[in-house]
């Protein structure tokens, strides 16, 4: 077991980001993450990097973090030229969530609402957020249903009636049409 596995432990950490690509040469990454989260990724900051789908863990050290216009550019210490760079697309960088600043009240991290289980307001389940993207006034939210279709919630607060974290579930009032 490598030192830094042995400091950061799977468990105490949340999904941040996902490597989208390389950029240039020097082993960059353009990383695709909550804007809230940007200000994380720092030089010396200890992540677990994962496959999707996978259950093994690979940690890294952040070397380098720069903006390109609104991309997030990370260098690893593990990950010295484009080649090593382009090996990691589509992992998951994991951060220890203790690490993640406070929120205003009402607010969440994609990483809490991932995963959660969608009630309408009459009791009958929608489906789980299975990701969010964001618009230019909002984030929705994509409900995958029991049928396996799709459902895109605008995360508003006329839809958004109420979020418990601890049990993972989320009250809608559906809008008419969807």
């Amino acid at each position: 077991m490598n030192k830094l596995s042995s400091v950061i432990h799977p468990d105490a950490c949340v999904t941040l980001g996902k490597i989208v690509a390389a950029h240039g040469i020097h082993g960059y990454v353009k990383v695709h993450c909550e804007p809230e989260t940007i200000e994380v990724f720092i030089a010396g900051l200890p992540v677990l990097l994962r496959r999707s789908g996978r259950s093994d863990y690979t940690p890294a050290i952040v070397k380098d973090m720069k903006l390109h216009g609104q991309a997030l550019l990370l260098l690893f210490e593990n990950a010295p030229d484009r080649t090593s760079a382009e090996s990691l697309r589509g992992v998951d960088i994991l951060v220890e969530k203790s690490r993640l600043p406070e929120l205003e009240a009402d607010t969440y991290y994609w990483s809490d609402i991932v995963g959660m289980t969608v009630i309408s307001t009459d009791g009958h389940c929608l489906g789980t957020v299975i990701s969010i993207f964001e618009t230019g006034s909002n984030d929705v939210y994509v409900v995958q249903t029991p049928e396996s279709k799709e459902i895109l919630l605008p995360a508003i607060a006329s839809v958004i009636l109420d979020i418990n974290v601890p049990q993972k579930t989320m009250r809608v009032d559906m809008p008419e049409g969807l």
